[in-house]
């Protein structure tokens, strides 16, 4: 075997943006879908600079009929002069990775698009982009293919106002769809809408008969709140908002509770969302606690033996949006999603203390109310710590403290196992004995778990069917959960194609999501897929899932000396049958469950299993289309 060298000449250089289109991922996070759909923010996030600065006020996103993309704005326009190294400003800032206004000197104070690839990676990306700047009462306009420059900047025309279009073509060479979603971009545009005070952000699909909407909220995060509450009872009827700057860091934070069990905290730091939270909510939740803990003493309302209010007592039923503008943002990690700034931590406690405190004795009334939610989910956490003791496994061998019911796997190792949740009994058995006891465990459930939505965790905890679920997965629940102590890593849920069944599952989805999020985020939880039909002809028969499939299959096969037999559970199938169309890896059919956009997934959850009807019905009537089963 000949010796390798390997020297400076192994060394490869990748000139420009050829190192974005050879690895995409690094620079968008995938090519899928959701990729594609950040190509359109990175443009986006460049005009909310401009609006950050205070010079844009309208962008305009379109879907063009060829799935190309135009955003356009009122700000400033990319600059057109001649940069020092010879090119126009705007032709560096299209070809080159970190070349923008965002780096130092005056051109932004904060901005969203922290590294500066925003608009050069789709450019990238792009199978072609075309970009016109109206400036100094001229257009221009400079074309790109695949990153590289086919036609330089020209004067093509007068322009009467300011501004920058940017319209990309995404290259199907990188993306695997490059059909935009128009629901997916409206939801991450109304959220900027709602971060940056009185911008107008229009979105039009012109596939869709110029499909439009537009978003803009003179009350900020006020509205925002307001929007995220709709579905729900609330507490306190005026929002607390608190706003102030203090050493360039720029705190926004509206709060309001309503008489649900579950927080909702969103966390954004220039405009990005922290889904992983930081020093910024850090700050939040210290203030919090202890602001209502200091008014609860003033006031009487905490009685001198009785213990402090806890951070979770106090955000049981709190929707808080929290958001600051830092000009030198800290990012742990890659992904933006956790802010690091320790100073920013003490600023955002000192300005929500003193808001809060100002709120709280100005509407006496519902600060009561506030403070006695909080005392109430005080008294019931005693009662859930007693509870959640029932659920804990002592250690990993001890089998006797697993559900009854449970019939486990033999593998160890739970990146090999999975669990079935079955609906009843009689599927129970029928799963039992057609499964592979040597990665697949078994867990009955007896008819509907609670409706987590209305319910305090200490009465969760009461529920014998979520206790058994919790002690069988192993990770504890709530603000315990730990998803490393998780003993499968499918989680699979299996109901009867009924009114029923839909109901079971959506019972538990919404048990995951509000306590067990970390199982939905990971891609941990499946939803399996039984079939409608059996067909028999002679010795031959097939399984169908579908109405749709039923169809053909007639139309393909006739329909003389055929049985079709209708399952209407899982009960009818005997362990054979069950294995072979539902639970065999080979053959079976699982959905992932996906959270893509947990504001919308809070507003479902709210709508279809809270207690206000007039909302629910409202989603039934609007979704009409896509209902299969009904049960009115």
């Amino acid at each position: 075997m000949s010796e390798q060298n390997y020297g400076a000449q192994n060394i490869q250089v990748l000139e420009g943006l050829e190192a974005v289109r050879l690895r995409p991922g690094m620079y968008i996070g995938s090519t899928s879908i959701r990729g594609l759909h950040h190509l359109v923010y990175e443009v986006v996030d460049n005009s909310v600079d401009e609006a950050l600065a205070g010079y844009a006020t309208h962008i305009e996103v379109t879907i063009n009929e060829d799935n190309s993309v135009t955003v356009v704005d009122d700000g400033r326009g990319i600059p057109c002069g001649m940069h020092e190294t010879g090119v126009p400003a705007v032709e560096l800032v299209l070809t080159k990775l970190h070349a923008g206004g965002k780096f130092g000197g005056g051109g932004y104070k904060v901005s969203g698009g922290l590294h500066g690839v925003g608009i050069s990676v789709v450019n990238a990306l792009s199978e072609w982009t075309v970009v016109q700047v109206r400036q100094d009462g001229k257009l221009h306009e400079i074309k790109f293919e695949r990153g590289l420059m086919t036609s330089p900047l020209q004067v093509i025309g007068q322009a009467k106002d300011t501004g920058t279009t940017v319209t990309f073509k995404p290259d199907p060479e990188i993306f695997e769809t490059t059909v935009f979603d128009f629901d997916t971009l409206k939801i991450r545009l109304q959220e900027l809408a709602f971060l940056n005070k009185g911008l107008r952000i229009t979105l039009t699909d012109a596939r869709n008969d110029n499909r439009q909407e537009s978003f803009m909220y003179e009350g900020g995060l006020n509205s925002f709140v307001k929007f995220l509450n709709e579905n729900k009872d609330v507490i306190n009827d005026t929002v607390i908002d608190v706003e102030s700057t203090r050493d360039d860091v720029v705190v926004d934070v509206a709060l309001q509770y309503n008489d649900g069990y579950s927080e909702n905290l969103l966390s954004f730091v220039n405009n990005i969302n922290t889904v992983d939270g930081g020093t910024h909510l850090s700050g939040f939740r210290s203030a919090l606690t202890r602001t209502l803990n200091d008014y609860a003493r003033k006031t009487g309302l905490l009685k001198d033996n009785e213990n402090n209010l806890s951070g979770e007592d106090v955000r049981e039923g709190l929707t808080a949006v929290i958001s600051v503008k830092v000009l030198n943002p800290q990012f742990e990690g890659q992904t933006k999603t956790k802010l690091g700034n320790s100073e920013v931590k003490g600023i955002t406690d000192t300005v929500v203390s003193e808001g809060l405190r100002v709120y709280l004795e100005e509407h006496p009334a519902e600060a009561k109310r506030i403070v006695e939610k909080a005392t109430t989910a005080n008294r019931a956490r005693e009662a859930a710590r007693k509870a959640r003791e029932l659920t804990r496994r002592k250690n990993a061998l001890e089998i006797s403290s697993l559900p009854g019911k449970l019939a486990d796997c033999s593998e160890k190792d739970p990146a090999m196992t999975e669990i079935y949740l079955v609906e009843g009994d009689s599927a129970g058995g029928s799963a039992k004995q057609g499964r592979d006891r040597r990665y697949q465990a078994i867990l009955p459930l007896r008819g509907k778990i609670l409706n987590v939505e209305k319910a305090r965790l200490d009465k969760i905890l009461a529920n014998a069917e979520i206790r058994s679920m919790i002690t069988a997965f192993g990770t504890g629940i709530g603000e315990e959960f730990n998803l490393d102590k998780s003993r499968y890593h499918k989680i699979i849920i299996m109901t009867d194609a009924d009114v029923d069944g839909a109901h079971i599952r959506t019972l538990l989805l919404t048990f995951f999501y509000r306590y067990m999020k970390p199982l939905i985020e990971d891609g941990r939880v499946y939803i399996a897929q039984p079939p409608l039909y059996q067909i028999k002809k002679g010795k031959s028969h097939w399984y169908v899932y579908s109405d749709a499939e039923m169809a053909a299959k007639l139309d393909e096969i006739g329909r003389d000396n055929i049985i079709i037999q209708r399952y209407k559970g899982l009960g009818e199938m005997n362990p054979e049958q069950l294995w072979e169309t539902t639970m065999n890896p080979e053959n079976r059919t699982i959905l992932q469950v996906s959270l893509e956009d947990s504001i919308e997934a809070d507003k479902i959850f709210s709508v279809l299993m809270g207690d206000k009807v007039e909302p629910r019905r409202k989603f039934i009537e609007d979704n009409a289309k896509m209902v299969r089963n009904l049960d009115l």
